[in-house]
C-alpha cells in the first residue's frame, strides 16, 4: 500500500477504534464501579502497547531527549486522561454515540484552530471559504447523523 493511501486508511481505523474503546471502557468502568480505575487500566495497557511498538518498530533511543522538551507538551497526557475518564464516566448514561458526537464537534473546532494558526508545530492550513464550508458541512453531517 502506498504511503499516500496508508496514512488515511490508518487514521480511518483509528477513528473506528475510538467509539469501540469508549464503549468497552465504559462497560469496564461500570463493572468495576469506578470510571477512574477503568481509565487507569486503559492507559496502562496503552502505555504497554506503545512501548511494545517502540521496541519492535522504531529505531533509535527516543528516550534520550525527554527532559529537554518544553513542559507544556506533556500536558497532552493530562488531556488524554481527561478524555478517557470523561468518556468512561459519561458514555454509559449519555450513550456512546452521543458522547462521540460531541467529542467529534470539539475535535473539528480544535483541529481547525490548530491548523489555522499552526499551533504546537502543526502544518499551517488557513481556513479558506471552501475549507470553512467543508468543516461546516462535516459538523452539519454530525448533527444529521444524531437526528436519524
Amino acid at each position: 500500500m502506498s504511503e499516500s493511501l496508508r496514512d488515511p486508511v490508518m487514521m480511518f481505523f483509528a477513528g473506528i477504534g475510538i467509539p469501540i474503546f469508549a464503549a468497552m471502557n465504559a462497560q469496564l468502568g461500570a463493572r468495576l464501579g469506578s470510571p477512574a480505575i477503568a481509565a487507569a487500566i486503559l492507559t496502562s495497557v496503552a502505555c504497554a502497547a506503545a512501548l511494545t511498538y517502540k521496541v519492535f518498530f522504531e529505531q533509535g533511543d527516543g528516550f534520550a531527549n525527554i527532559f529537554a522538551q518544553p513542559w507544556y507538551l506533556f500536558l497532552g497526557g493530562v488531556l488524554f486522561a481527561f478524555y478517557i475518564v470523561s468518556i468512561t464516566t459519561i458514555a454509559p448514561r449519555f450513550g456512546v454515540g452521543n458522547a462521540v458526537f460531541v467529542v467529534l464537534l470539539g475535535q473539528m473546532v480544535a483541529a481547525a484552530l490548530i491548523d489555522q494558526f499552526g499551533l504546537f508545530g502543526a502544518v499551517q492550513n488557513q481556513i479558506t471559504a471552501l475549507r470553512g464550508l467543508g468543516i461546516a458541512m462535516m459538523i452539519g453531517g454530525l448533527f444529521v447523523i444524531q437526528l436519524a
